[in-house]
């Protein structure tokens, strides 16, 4: 096939978080614990499952034309390439992970300027070696195959790990001292790949769809009949996302009203609704918002 573009789906951690972002975007991706060829079906795409950690690398040297990877392994592998979008998605949260300085609770060390001299275990050599340069910190910077956050005290001074929520290092007694980097996962392509028209059209199509699958994330749509002389009560009450709509019915004492609100007020809201004299209140699930 002449029009093919060739995707990188993160392996590991956030395999299951992007085939489910694809999903809601209109895409499905089938994967198979013997193949590292996942099936979407859009026979314009092929996909590989590659590791995040790598992802950058191979997208910046052509092996794939675009793909899904952190900003903090863009950095790692001082990667040049094409960021196409920000998506803010996790395999806990729907916040940055952060990459941080950590030290056992008992250390002395309070700052990055006490570990002049002193051992230092991380995945991510590269970015805490240019870390340390930035604070003018001379520290031994050794690669952690896993496991990083049980190594101090006896096999490194400090650890530079990636955190979601804190637990696994408070578990473990460990102490934050700085904040190295903090990171979201990015929508990336090859720069030639990008240049080429019918290749930008498709990956900008993805992105588009990928961001309006984020943007209806806990967010439902309402509809209502509400009486003309209670729309201004009623619209008062509504905390839409863009202006709601509002058209004729038939009876023209009614008007049906359509709106966007986050889930989280929905149950707060249509009891108040209801007061104020709207009816056939419907609440429906939202796939994308494209704005």
């Amino acid at each position: 096939m002449t029009n093919l573009l060739k995707l990188g789906i993160p392996a590991g951690s956030l395999q299951e978080a992007t085939a489910e972002l694809f999903r809601r975007a209109g895409y499905k991706i089938t994967t198979s614990s013997r193949s590292y060829y996942p099936t979407i079906d859009d026979e314009q795409i092929q996909c590989l499952l590659i590791r995040a950690q790598e992802m950058a690398r191979y997208v910046e040297q052509g092996a794939l034309d675009a793909g899904l990877t952190g900003y903090d392994w863009i950095v790692e592998n001082g990667a040049d390439v094409c960021e196409v979008a920000e998506l803010v998605f996790s395999k806990v949260s729907r916040r940055p992970v952060r990459w941080v300085l950590c030290v056992p609770e008992n250390s002395p060390i309070q700052t990055v300027r006490d570990l002049a001299g002193k051992r230092i275990a991380t995945e991510a050599v590269g970015l805490t070696t240019r870390y340390l340069q930035r604070h003018g910190v001379s520290a031994k910077v050794e690669f952690s195959w896993g496991a990083t956050e049980v190594k101090p005290p006896d096999l490194a001074d400090a650890i530079v790990e990636v955190t979601e929520t804190g637990s696994s290092l408070r578990a473990n007694n460990l102490r934050i001292i700085d904040e190295v980097l903090e990171s979201t996962t990015r929508f990336i392509a090859n720069h030639a790949a990008y240049a080429d028209a019918w290749k930008k059209q498709k990956i900008d199509d993805i992105a588009l769809m990928l961001r309006g699958a984020m943007a209806a994330e806990d967010k439902v749509g309402l509809m209502m009949n509400v009486p003309r002389d209670r729309l201004r009560q009623v619209l008062g009450l509504l905390p839409a996302l863009q202006q709601p709509t509002i058209s004729s019915l038939a009876d023209e004492q009614w008007v049906d009203v359509n709106t966007i609100v986050d889930e989280s007020v929905v149950r707060q809201i249509i009891p108040r609704l209801k007061a104020a004299g709207a009816r056939g209140i419907v609440e429906y699930p939202l796939n994308k918002v494209i704005e």
